[in-house]
């Protein structure tokens, strides 16, 4: 669902991410992030910081009245995979139903759970090393364990999906320990994707990541991560340069002329975003702005060959063959030598041969 007209509240502090970055990411996709709740509510999101301040009574309670209120009621990861700032876990295919079922896991359990987070998906269809984690906490259920112990536990240990490979125990009701040849050691450690302080380590982490995505043809997921870092760091022109072209290729051409503009305010001289920006309005018909984009790449750049060519080319689809000439005699100047300098000559030669004068004899 669109983020554009909806309304967010949130129950708890965030765990996940800053309270301010994400209200600013909901207005940018304009939403509106609100505190408390009113009757334009329409998310409702419960921060995971939730478990710490509030009981289990309370937490239900709460849960119940605002589903009951017909609310849409989402997990921190959930909202920030509907920002587009955290990208979807492939390889899903299992349904709610079909998950409790094989898991033999209640309902309101699993509901409670996957509202904090304590499976890999937020939401159907769930995967197969979710129906795992269900049958280990199925089985913490079972002994005694509550859930709320569960959701506090295993965000402590790192990746939620990383706990399919551990034996999960508890003591009493509040403590979940993991077992290995080593012996018992408790879940402990940061919260999984603790952003409240960023460093710049964790920045190029996440740009790394955004990078391999892209690399692999993973554009929706590079964009994600992208999105992530420019929600960390909204001054990096690359980010949001990197960002529109994982968008453009995924076919998404105004969030990717969203990101192209974005990048050139950041960076006025940021030639290759002018000259990508170019050929999206050049792919959507809008040839006006698609000349203004590439005279200014040249006037940055005026050596910029890819740029002269495909104003050449633009002008000439347009009918005007003067300037198609004037500018295919520039990109020769560049290039003489290559397959676009073949194409630029016989452009030249075609526009020489309708522009000649004829004579009457």
């Amino acid at each position: 669902m669109a983020v554009a007209g909806q309304t967010f509240g949130i129950v708890g502090a965030l765990a996940a991410f800053p309270r301010r970055l994400a209200a600013r990411e909901v207005e940018r996709q304009f939403g509106h992030l609100r505190r408390g709740i009113t009757r334009q509510t329409t998310y409702l999101v419960f921060g995971r910081r939730l478990l710490a301040t509030s009981g289990d009574a309370e937490i239900e309670a709460r849960f119940d009245s605002e589903r009951a209120a017909g609310r849409w009621i989402i997990s921190e990861n959930g909202f920030l995979r509907l920002l587009g700032l955290m990208p979807v876990p492939a390889a899903s295919a299992l349904t709610r139903q079909s998950l409790i079922d094989q898991a033999r896991l209640p309902a309101r359990v699993f509901d409670l759970l996957s509202l904090f987070d304590a499976f890999e998906h937020d939401s159907e269809p769930y995967s197969f090393r979710d129906l795992i984690l269900a049958r280990k906490y199925a089985e913490l259920i079972a002994c005694g364990a509550s859930w709320s112990a569960i959701a506090r536990s295993v965000h402590r240990s790192g990746q939620v999906a990383s706990l399919t490979a551990l034996s999960l125990h508890h003591e009493g009701r509040d403590a979940i320990y993991a077992r290995s040849i080593e012996g018992k050691s408790e879940l402990d450690g940061q919260l999984l994707f603790d952003l409240a302080t960023v460093d710049d380590a964790e920045l190029e982490d996440l740009f790394a990541l955004a990078e391999e995505a892209e690399a692999n043809g993973d554009y929706e997921v590079a964009a994600g991560f992208y999105q992530r870092y420019l929600a960390m760091d909204r001054t990096d022109s690359v980010a949001a340069f990197n960002r529109a072209n994982c968008l453009r290729a995924a076919g998404q051409a105004l969030d990717a002329a969203h990101d192209y503009a974005r990048a050139i305010k950041l960076d006025p001289s940021f030639v290759e975003a002018w000259f990508n920006l170019a050929g999206l309005m050049s792919e959507r018909g809008r040839i006006d702005a698609a000349r203004r984009h590439l005279k200014k790449a040249i006037d940055l750049d005026a050596d910029y060959a890819d740029a002269v060519f495909n104003l050449a080319k633009l002008e000439f689809d347009a009918g005007d063959l003067a300037e198609a000439r004037r500018w295919w005699s520039r990109y020769l100047e560049l290039d003489s030598v290559s397959e676009w300098a073949r194409t630029a000559e016989r452009g030249v030669q075609y526009v020489d041969l309708h522009l000649r004068p004829r004579t009457v004899g």
